[in-house]
């Protein structure tokens, strides 16, 4: 199994290849988004010489360290995070917790939709996750997210289901931290959420190749990956990808639609059925189980890929919120505003 991750090593970024319980650096000045500017099979043709030993031509081959001796990091650093809301389930209990209304609205299946994430606020397993100002109720939302990585003669533009496929170089799980009352005030203002969901997310704890997953593809091409998530070592939810809406060959194809996706874009699947607080608060008519606080510990475990923790920090006290002045309508002739300017 190939697995790429980035590390910190006594205060060097390092990125390369975890093998047994070894990581193995690239040379000096690579890293994980020069592999996926590289593509797939290039990759693994330099995993193997790494792991070897074997020196390449961009410099010496370094010794590997023990895993545990080592600080994970997040395994590449994204140029984009697009987060799909790929799953129906949690669709149904997300709609009954924010607007009290059951069922799915029809535009949810007639195509995938998707928000962009902030790539610049990305954690990595084992760091402490501090609360928002503002936010009362911290959640988590648990899913898998496919890395792009480049294929030899295309522009990333307007794919084929097919040609998408080529284009996932692996996967790693994700975790789109949540404030629900910060995500449930700004909804209304119906653009989608800004600071409820901008300060945190977590990749990780490394990415696994896509050749790895080729013999779990269904014949529509889902992956039946186990994913659950704990608190505090209490399982709070559990699911499979392969209950998402589209598979993600289908969900690169339309990110790719009058747009491009190009190496180092992540696309999340979107939560899992009763991976989030907030679809259980729907569902139970309470907030039960209770929003995170600080000191709680989340773990969320994918087949095939492995686990990532993170233990909820203190809460940041500010406030943020600026009210809007109001502001006289006047119309004025544009000639006259310029000529008087």
């Amino acid at each position: 199994m190939v697995k790429i991750a980035r590390w910190n090593d006594d205060g060097e970024v390092r990125s390369g290849f975890i093998h047994g319980d070894r990581a193995y650096p690239l040379p000096d000045g690579q890293t994980t988004n020069d592999l996926l500017a590289a593509g797939l099979e290039e990759t693994l043709r330099i995993a193997e010489r790494t792991v070897a030993g074997v020196a390449s031509a961009a410099g010496g081959a370094l010794a590997p360290k023990p895993l545990s001796a080592v600080v994970l990091l997040a395994p590449l650093v994204p140029g984009t995070l697009r987060d799909f809301v790929a799953f129906e389930e949690h669709v149904e209990g997300m709609r009954i917790s924010i607007d009290g209304a059951a069922g799915v609205v029809e535009e949810w299946y007639q195509a995938p939709t998707f928000y962009f994430t902030n790539p610049h606020t990305i954690r990595a397993t084992g760091e402490d996750i501090p609360i928002p100002a503002g936010c009362s109720q911290l959640d988590f939302e648990t899913e898998v997210a496919a890395v792009i990585g480049h294929v030899p003669g295309s522009s990333g533009s307007n794919l084929t289901v097919e040609e998408a496929h080529r284009h996932i170089f692996g996967y790693t799980i994700f975790n789109d931290w949540s404030a629900r009352d910060l995500q449930r005030r700004e909804m209304k203002v119906s653009l989608g959420p800004c600071k409820g969901k901008d300060f945190a997310g977590t990749l990780g704890p490394w990415i696994v190749t896509a050749d790895e997953f080729e013999d779990r593809h269904d014949a529509e091409g889902f992956l039946g990956l186990g994913m659950r998530v704990e608190v505090n070592g209490v399982r709070i939810g559990e699911d499979l990808l392969s209950n998402m809406g589209w598979p993600f060959a289908e969900l690169v194809a339309y990110a790719s639609q009058d747009s491009r996706v190009v190496p180092g874009d992540v696309l999340g699947s979107g939560t899992c059925g009763s991976g989030c607080l907030a679809e259980l608060w729907g569902r139970n008519g309470a907030q039960t189980p209770p929003p995170l606080q600080t000191g709680d510990t989340v773990t969320m475990t994918v087949e095939g890929i492995g686990s990532i923790t993170n233990t909820i920090g203190a809460r940041r006290e500010a406030q943020t919120l600026v009210r809007a002045r109001p502001r006289p309508r006047l119309q004025r002739n544009y000639a006259a505003a310029v000529a008087g300017q």
